[in-house]
């Protein structure tokens, strides 16, 4: 199983760094508070974060509005991940709980302030590509089954030809999503070289650390992929 990033994302994205954490054996149907209590302290200190600027005006957030761009996305119409759980969080909706491994990646997400997606490792092909969409590739949105096709040269997250994520970080797809019966996840963890590499890794750490401590006895794998090390082995 793999994870890779394709030369023409870096091309666009030449400062892109990919955190990465694969880990197998999770049992998600129990319930687990101090996951809870975690998601809701991150959701707090990011309400103080703002100070009453608007997300897309903070340091976070503005990177991933530029690299938006470079990819050709009008940030204005398409949020990054992080932008949206950000605004969701200054307009006072909160963030719900959903199951325990969920919990775990928006609650480091919104603490660290970056875009963290989740995949089913078992519903995978061969492994997850973040590249160049193609006219065989299908998504089907979150909540939906009605397939639909992206863009020309919209870059996406993919298994196969299986889009898993569209516009980068925009929207997950139906397809790998976490429920309880998932028993593997990737974790990615999107930055840059540049500006936020220190939170990728210290969001990788943190992961370790509480994937054993909540989830017992998993086999976790980390990694970092960036343009000279394209390809993360799992």
């Amino acid at each position: 199983m793999y994870y890779e990033i394709s030369k023409d994302v870096f091309d666009m994205l030449p400062n892109a760094v990919f955190g990465a954490v694969a880990v197998r054996g999770i049992d998600n149907t129990k319930d687990v508070p101090e996951l809870k209590a975690m998601l809701e302290e991150s959701i707090k200190e990011c309400e103080a974060y703002f100070g009453g600027e608007k997300p897309k005006n903070t340091d976070a957030v503005i990177p991933y509005r530029e690299a938006f761009k470079a990819l050709g996305i009008n940030p204005n119409r398409y949020s990054c991940s992080i932008e949206a759980l950000m605004d969701r969080i200054a307009k006072g909706k909160g963030f719900p709980a959903i199951n325990a491994a969920v919990d775990l990646g928006n609650a480091i997400s919104i603490k660290y302030r970056l875009p963290i997606g989740a995949h089913d490792i078992d519903s995978l092909d061969e492994g997850l590509d973040v590249r160049v969409a193609v006219p065989e590739d299908t998504f089907i949105a979150f909540g939906s089954t009605e397939e639909e096709k992206p863009e020309d040269g919209e870059v996406v997250y993919a298994s196969g030809n299986e889009v898993r994520t569209r516009r980068w970080t925009w929207r997950q797809s139906e397809r790998g999503k976490i429920t309880e019966e998932t028993k593997a996840i990737l974790f990615p963890i999107d930055g840059f070289k540049d500006v936020n590499l220190d939170k990728v890794e210290e969001a990788i750490e943190e992961f370790k650390t509480l994937l054993a401590q909540y989830f017992g006895d998993v086999e976790v794998v980390t990694g970092i992929v960036d343009a000279e090390n394209p390809r993360f082995e799992f």
